[in-house]
């Protein structure tokens, strides 16, 4: 599960969330990878035109109405990567089940003795494990 943040977040922190989003909003926008350069170059040099203001009500004035205007712009067919939330791939890598190594040929599980070894080994332990902590099934219990 991934790590969702509860705190507050700076000012500087905004401000870099920001940028990074307005460089995304250009690359969905234009098209020409030396367009794409340009227009960033041209919106780093405004967001530097204000880094040095000292009083944070104005620069946090400065902010808002930027974030305004990026979705009053925001493109229809917003990038995102695929593996990203929102992507066409996002949560598509599912991990195996354990038990899909039960089913190995003999000889594929014998490139790897000293795992599968100890893997009967700690199947062994998590059975005697778990008939210590729950007793054996009862006789006719089939499923």
């Amino acid at each position: 599960m991934a790590h969702i943040p509860t705190g507050l977040v700076s000012h500087s922190r905004r401000v870099c969330n920001f940028y990074k989003r307005v460089l995304r909003h250009i690359e969905s926008t234009v098209y020409c990878l030396d367009e794409v350069r340009y227009e960033s170059v041209l919106m780093r040099a405004k967001f530097d035109e204000n880094k040095n203001i000292k009083d944070l009500r104005v620069a946090k004035l400065i902010l808002l109405n930027a974030e305004k205007e990026l979705d009053d712009q925001r493109h229809w067919s917003y990038k995102k990567f695929p593996e990203s939330p929102g992507g066409c791939a996002y949560q598509r890598v599912v991990e195996p089940p354990d038990w899909v190594l039960d089913y190995w040929d003999p000889m594929e599980k014998a490139a790897y003795p000293k795992y599968f070894a100890l893997r009967e080994q700690r199947k062994k332990e998590f059975e005697e494990f778990y008939r210590q902590e729950y007793g054996e099934p009862p006789s006719g219990h089939q499923h």
